[in-house]
């Protein structure tokens, strides 16, 4: 599985490191040091993941990721020294796919990035029809999410929470069921990010995220996605 990886790390030994390591992987490895030119990398060369660290200079890891949200879906994994659950979950809301914390194994950052791929690849090739319900459109071929017509930007994380529920609305899914098939069994993401994630997508999507018609919240089980939603008018 060779990969374009692009890292971006201010920390020139770390970089280094990382390098080493996943081009024993095979992969071919693109390194900048700050967060303007990590989004520069991506804009000109299309990696198939990015490595970022949530402390660069001249823009911070958060603004990468938003930046790189609004044109790519790449997988992105994020590193940061702090190790709060409260940064977990911004940087799931700004867009990553994975989450480590320092001092890390280069070992596991090279099988999560292995993971990362991995899963990326095998969504691309499984992707069928779009899936209707009432006005909106869930079109996993080409990444790609309408409400009446308009596309609807979501991250990579929401994406693939909205495909889980599309693929069999109206079952009523439990948050340990969404959290493996949207991160596999990943004991450093927590069942707080499927509530993070469908926040998001309440506000991108619902008329009235307060009384959602698509997205609703089966208490005490998990969520659902309606087969029918109740008509709302698109003005």
């Amino acid at each position: 599985m060779c990969a374009h990886i692009a890292v971006a790390e201010d920390n020139r030994k770390q970089a280094e490191l990382l390098r080493r390591y996943l081009e024993r992987e095979h992969h071919s490895v693109s390194i900048v040091d700050n967060g303007r030119d990590a989004v520069a990398l991506v804009r000109e060369v299309s990696p198939d993941l990015l490595v970022l660290d949530l402390m660069l200079p001249l823009v911070d890891g958060l603004e990468v990721c938003r930046a790189v949200r609004l044109e790519s879906d790449i997988p992105v994994l994020m590193l940061t020294a702090r190790n709060t659950e409260n940064d977990l979950l911004l940087g799931l809301e700004v867009g990553a796919d994975d989450y480590m914390t320092k001092p890390y194994s280069p070992r596991e950052l090279v099988a999560r990035v292995r993971t990362l791929l991995r899963r990326s690849r095998m969504s691309e090739a499984t992707r069928s029809a779009p899936t209707r319900v009432g006005a909106l459109e869930i079109d996993a071929l080409r990444h790609r999410v309408t409400l009446h017509g308009d596309v609807v930007q979501l991250t990579p994380g929401e994406f693939k929470l909205l495909e889980a529920l599309a693929a069999e609305p109206g079952r009523v899914f439990t948050r340990a069921q969404l959290l493996e098939r949207t991160h596999g069994f990943d004991q450093f993401i927590t069942a707080r990010a499927i509530d993070v994630h469908i926040r998001n997508l309440r506000t991108k999507l619902e008329p009235n995220p307060s009384d959602p018609i698509y997205l609703h919240t089966v208490f005490g089980v998990g969520y659902t996605l309606a087969i029918e939603p109740k008509h709302v008018d698109a003005t």
